[in-house]
């Protein structure tokens, strides 16, 4: 068997990101060993159109009460927690073998490249997902500018 000498460096990063993660978000984001995947604290999808953006965040174990959305500028902030389950009262003098489920506060933000009317904006909270729609600003949206002829605009001051 010939080992690559870039092998160890590999386990050493994956290792490294592994204990960045846990130090981070409380939990082994990067550990794929017992068959799980590279997984992200809150996902979020955001798209726009036309006339508003729309931001959906998958918040699993969270409630409407442990969510707080905000807006600041162009920016959206989206805050929750999970409540472990040993922190329950039913389970303070219970003997753990396995505890996975992550726990704990999560904060995704995401800053837009235009501004948005904060008035009209709505967050639904639906299965374990969070849909917010925010309408641009009318200074945002797509405007149609209407083009004359040069002789038009001549006419239109001779008169």
């Amino acid at each position: 068997m010939i080992r690559s000498p870039f092998f160890g460096d590999l386990v050493n990063l994956g290792n490294t990101l592994d204990q960045l993660s846990h130090q981070r978000w409380g939990g082994t984001q990067f550990d794929t060993t017992s068959g799980g995947s590279w997984s992200v604290p809150m996902p979020i999808d955001v798209y726009s159109t036309g006339e508003q953006v729309v931001l959906i965040a998958a918040v699993p174990g969270m409630q409407p009460d442990d969510l707080e959305l905000t807006v600041h500028q162009n920016t959206v902030t989206l805050r929750g927690t999970i409540r472990g389950a040993a922190d329950a009262e039913d389970t303070r003098n219970a003997t753990w073998y396995v505890s996975e489920l992550g726990n704990g506060a999560y904060q995704r933000s995401v800053t837009l490249p235009f501004p948005i009317d904060v008035d009209q904006s709505t967050a639904k909270f639906e299965y374990g997902l969070v849909r917010v729609t925010l309408p641009k600003a009318d200074s945002a949206k797509p405007r149609k500018i209407a083009i004359t002829s040069g002789t038009e605009a001549i006419a239109a001051n001779t008169a």
